[in-house]
């Protein structure tokens, strides 16, 4: 069993930055790949960015390219979304999620990951 655990949400302003981590545990988090989600109020869960595990390929929604990077530290079981520029439609919950198995996925797919943290809530203010 895997454990994800998002903290660093809060309250910003616009303009303003946050950084967002999920701590893992359980299993081998230097394997697996690494997402970031989001769900505003009366929307569908989209993609952000993922990560994966040792060669560390990114991909970041066009919606916070240039604005969001995610990041990974293996030694501290750790994933990280640095986000700047932030805007009041970032506004959202934003869960972290690992898929932990090999094969062919793809990165933006909910359905690619099997396991989910409970969610930050990130609110930017105008």
């Amino acid at each position: 069993q895997v454990q994800l655990v998002e903290s660093g949400g809060g309250l910003v302003q616009a303009g303003g930055s946050l950084r967002l981590s999920c701590a893992a545990s359980g299993g081998t988090f230097s394997s697996y790949v690494m997402g970031w989600f989001r769900q505003a109020p009366g929307k569908e869960r989209e993609f952000v960015a993922s990560i994966t595990g040792t060669d560390r390929n990114t991909y970041v929604a066009d919606s916070v390219k240039g604005r969001f990077t995610i990041s990974r530290d293996n030694a501290k079981n750790t994933v990280y979304l640095q986000m700047n520029s932030l805007k009041p439609e970032d506004t959202a919950v934003y869960y972290c999620a690992a898929r932990t198995y090999n094969g062919v996925y793809y990165f933006a797919r909910q359905s690619a990951y099997d396991y989910w943290g409970q969610g930050t809530q990130v609110t930017v203010s105008s």
